[in-house]
């Protein structure tokens, strides 16, 4: 059962950050996060550490799970296409490819059902995230 996942940021921009998500079984989704703006609530990407996740239902997303992190609320992973379907949250993608003129997270909707189908039976797991 999983008990850590790693979210390593390989591309820190101004407006967004791109990572990998990282299981026992190596690289498995991309992310995208708004960039660094000293962990600023609906405005920046989570902090680099260790944080706990937590399974929750979302009124929006249906089953997902919580990242916790201080000073901040309702962080999740979730789907979307660009750093305007954030705030603050960790989006899913397969890949990324020109949306909406950025490079936007592709096929978002089903890097996020593998993300919870390797999570499956797992309601709290740790979240490491360091940038590259």
């Amino acid at each position: 059962m999983i008990q850590s996942l790693l979210l390593k940021r390989i591309d820190l921009r101004p407006d967004r950050s791109y990572g990998a998500l990282i299981g026992p079984q190596g690289p498995f989704i991309f992310t995208l996060e708004l960039p660094w703006r000293e962990n600023q609530p609906q405005v920046s990407c989570i902090p680099i550490g260790s944080w706990t996740c937590r399974r929750v239902v979302s009124p929006r997303w249906g089953e997902t799970f919580d990242i916790k992190v201080p000073g901040r609320s309702l962080i999740r992973f979730h789907w979307g296409n660009t750093e305007d379907d954030t705030l603050g949250c960790v989006l899913t993608a397969r890949t990324f490819d020109p949306v909406k003129g950025i490079n936007g997270a592709v096929d978002s909707k089903q890097a996020f059902g593998e993300l919870m189908a390797t999570l499956k039976g797992v309601d709290k797991f740790t979240l490491h995230v360091i940038n590259t």
